[in-house]
């Protein structure tokens, strides 16, 4: 993880010096952790699937189709936009059902099946609004997307960063005094006092940075745009279920070993369905964020999305072996994506170049995650 952060603030200190200072601005700062939402959401469960040993490729097409769907309805029918997203959440979850079926009980390696999906459900995204935009106008959904009237302002982001800082503190108290009571062996206090103050600056800094961004003729503030608290939100929920419960250990037993996971009583097809299920909740939840942001549902949506999520969740130090991965790692590979596409952005980098230096830039991880655990041992 500090190695990813170091190349993240390598990477943005870079691209501040060749921009002239504009990178590192306010209002970009705010576009990329804007513009990094979707990806970042749907790399957090990413990270559960190929831990599990296990891909999908559909996940940009079921993305799209899941958008068009719940716009479609909107639009053309004059659906409710909670009715419609819940109609949307029970397509996604029957999708994922479907191919966690194929997956976990039939046998199919989850590649041809979400290699199939990616082609089916792109022309089901097609189908479904007969290729015409599906503008969206509800004003209130419009602020899941971000946008204009799409953040939380200046004294709610204060205030949410205040909690999430003392929620923090607490957490760290917590954990040192229950490893004291258990005689477990705690760090000496002034490393966990650092340990705690770097990642307090860094919530601190974000909400500042966030809180600086005016959008002219505007008011106040924008403050944090509602997509990253989504986000947030869902990194969060992940990483409680990985940390706290059975079934994020599971998974993680079954990514290291599936044959001995099944051998000590782990229920791996029932977990496999289950992770399905998160996928689709997770898919929905970023079909509404594109949408909203976006403004409408067109069949596009979503291209190239698995690709992005992939290299974001390599990139944050998950293994394509399964096995090992991180929460964290996904939030740090996703914004490196971002960063870098951003920065070329503002360089004037022509867009066929931005593929090819993005594309070597996930190689280089895979690259460096096969030779690091060959010398630690892990890969013989």
């Amino acid at each position: 993880m500090v190695l990813m952060a170091t190349v993240l603030l390598v990477i943005a200190v870079a691209f501040n010096a060749m921009s002239g200072g504009i990178f590192l601005s306010p209002e970009n700062l705010y576009n990329i952790a804007q513009q990094t939402a979707v990806v970042g959401i749907l790399a957090t469960v990413m990270v559960l699937i190929i831990v599990a040993r296990h891909i999908d490729l559909s996940i940009g097409s079921v993305l799209g189709f899941i958008g068009v769907l719940i716009a479609t309805l909107m639009y053309s029918y004059n659906w409710s936009w909670p009715t419609a997203a819940l109609a949307g959440l029970a397509t996604a979850i029957a999708v994922a059902m479907y191919q966690g079926y194929l997956t976990a009980v039939i046998g199919v390696p989850s590649f041809v099946v979400t290699l199939g999906g990616l082609m089916s459900f792109r022309g089901a995204a097609f189908l479904v609004a007969d290729g015409r935009t599906q503008p969206i106008t509800n004003e209130f959904f419009l602020r899941l997307g971000g946008g204009y009237n799409g953040a939380i302002g200046v004294t709610a982001s204060w205030v949410l960063g205040l909690l999430m800082c003392a929620a923090l503190v607490w957490w760290k108290i917590s954990q040192r005094r229950a490893r004291q009571a258990y005689g477990v062996p705690t760090n000496a206090w002034w490393v966990d006092s650092l340990m705690t103050a770097v990642p307090l600056v860094i919530i601190l800094a974000f909400v500042a940075t966030m809180n600086a961004y005016q959008i002219p003729n505007k008011e106040s503030a924008q403050g944090i745009p509602i997509p990253v608290l989504i986000w947030i939100a869902v990194a969060l929920g992940v990483s409680f279920l990985v940390h706290r419960t059975r079934f994020g250990r599971y998974v993680f037993a079954m990514g290291g070993n599936p044959d001995a996971a099944a051998l000590v009583g782990i229920p791996v097809r029932r977990v496999m369905l289950m992770l399905f299920a998160l996928l689709a909740v997770l898919t929905t939840i970023a079909a509404i964020v594109s949408i909203a942001r976006l403004n409408a549902g067109t069949n596009s949506l979503g291209t190239n999305m698995e690709l992005l999520v992939i290299a974001a969740t390599v990139i944050g130090g998950t293994a394509l072996a399964g096995g090992s991965g991180s929460i964290l790692g996904s939030v740090l590979g996703a914004l490196i994506m971002q960063s870098i596409d951003s920065g070329m952005l503002l360089l004037d980098v022509p867009i066929g170049w931005r593929y090819v230096i993005i594309g070597q830039v996930l190689i280089a991880a895979v690259v460096f995650d096969v030779v690091y655990r060959k010398w630690t041992g892990e890969l013989q």
